[in-house]
């Protein structure tokens, strides 16, 4: 029985962590534009 409240402590501290990555990177702009990448790769560079 005992195991068990490990494991919720576990799984909460995990989901914490979770979510304190997902806040950090949405304020400092991880992913501001998700649509301009995916197209990057079909354009061409220019050679100047």
């Amino acid at each position: 029985m005992t195991i068990i409240f490990i494991l919720i402590g576990c799984s909460l501290l995990l989901a914490l962590g979770f979510l304190i990555a997902f806040i950090w990177s949405v304020k400092s702009g991880q992913i501001d534009d998700t649509s301009t990448p995916a197209y990057r790769i079909l354009e061409e560079e220019s050679e100047d």
